[in-house]
């Protein structure tokens, strides 16, 4: 059995993760990586989803390998009755239950709250739904892409002249996934250090995200303002765009101060601008993008990569070239500071992925293993939860457990 210890600060927490495809499995791997014993609880025959989202070599799901790391995997049908008292088992044992089945999906199977705070008052249970466990829209399916489109993140993002352009990556998911992780830590912090006991947690996935888009509703609600495509544009200031140097690589600027605008308005040979009543103002300066923009893509446009790279540097005026994973993985800061790690994986050698999200310099946790075949761990953790060993085999038997 991997050790499920470390020196992480959630050393200790049992985690439950019956959760699938994205944000759920990703909020127990941030737990499990900072040193929770997190317990992957999939289909026993059709596993996680996620094993085959995304690319696949030799069988083995890429995708996978990162977000069930430091998981340990049991298979375990929970919608049999069997299934659902072994559930209960290891919830006597546990933590926090993460899930992401549609509402009223564990009180059919006899595992909802109410029975789980019987068996575990002390249970966390984090449940991550799209539109959450009440309202109109509850039992409707839904996924990330719905977030990102209702929440005004696709109608404002895009050309202006083109349609409403959604993320090609789960954003609504991840950022779900980390609210998700943060929601579990303040439950659990209410109940060890505030003398408080476990609770329900409820997730919508629109909401994070929604939070995260900025003043939206208030500047609606104040002066009926509809945010609008911009392109790589801001409302809040300017220069702020990609522009292509003569080498055709990208790069991207962004000045939101006027100090800083005023810094790169002279490096291009625009200081007039600087002088102009409008120029004070961030949203004046973007009323005037226009002006701005054509200073700055001709300026970049007549020298290369360096040349540009190097300016801007001299000038401490923020710039960042545009990456594809390739370059991102070569950058001297992002090797580091270690934000690629290495780590070593049974079926398919070393394997690189991002590190932990944060550093913590007395309880940094670790990344203990890549994400594991189906029941790798079945036997093991169903024995720390005092289940017979025949009564596992006899549920293995009936593809119960796996």
């Amino acid at each position: 059995m991997t050790n499920p210890t470390t020196n992480g600060p959630l050393t200790g927490v049992r985690v439950l993760d019956v959760s699938t495809v994205y944000a759920g499995p990703l909020a127990c791997q941030l737990l499990g990586d900072f040193g929770a014993d997190v317990i992957k609880i999939e289909h026993p025959r059709l596993g996680d989803p996620m094993r085959t989202h995304g690319r696949v070599k030799d069988g083995q799901g890429l995708w996978w390998k990162m977000v069930a790391r430091n998981k340990r995997t049991i298979g375990l049908y929970l919608g049999d009755p069997d299934g659902a008292e072994v559930f209960c088992d290891l919830v006597r044992r546990s933590d926090i239950v993460v899930e992401n089945f549609r509402p009223g999906t564990l009180d059919r199977w006899g595992v909802g709250y109410d029975r789980l705070k019987q068996v575990n008052p002390d249970v966390v249970l984090v449940r991550v739904t799209g539109f959450g466990q009440e309202g109109p829209y509850a039992a409707r399916p839904a996924f990330g892409t719905l977030a990102e489109a209702m929440s005004g993140f696709a109608a404002m993002t895009g050309q202006a002249d083109g349609p409403p352009t959604l993320p090609p990556f789960g954003l609504a998911d991840g950022i779900a996934g980390i609210s998700a992780a943060y929601a579990a830590i303040l439950a659990l912090y209410h109940r060890d250090a505030r003398g408080g006991s476990g609770q329900q947690v409820d997730l919508a996935i629109l909401e994070p995200l929604l939070t995260v888009l900025g003043p939206q509703p208030t500047t609606y609600d104040q002066l009926g303002e509809v945010p609008q495509r911009h392109g790589n544009r801001s409302e809040n200031n300017a220069p702020r765009n990609t522009y292509r140097t003569r080498d055709g690589r990208w790069v991207a600027v962004s000045a939101s101060t006027t100090v800083v605008a005023a810094r790169v308005m002279e490096l291009v040979g625009a200081a007039e601008f600087v002088d102009e009543p409008w120029f004070a103002s961030g949203a004046e300066r973007a009323r005037h993008a226009d002006l701005i923009d054509g200073r700055v893509a001709a300026w970049v446009a007549e020298r290369g990569l360096a040349e540009v790279a190097e300016a801007f540097e001299k000038a401490d005026a923020p710039i960042a070239v545009v990456y594809d994973v390739a370059d991102l993985m070569a950058d001297p800061q992002v090797r580091a500071r270690e934000m690629i790690t290495s780590v070593d994986d049974p079926d398919l050698g070393p394997l690189r992925m991002q590190n932990l999200l944060f550093r913590m310099a007395d309880t940094p946790g670790a990344i203990r293993h890549t994400g594991r075949a189906i029941g790798a761990d079945t036997d093991a953790v169903l024995a720390e939860a005092g289940v017979d060993p025949a009564r596992v085999a006899a549920l293995r038997e009936r593809g119960v457990v796996a």
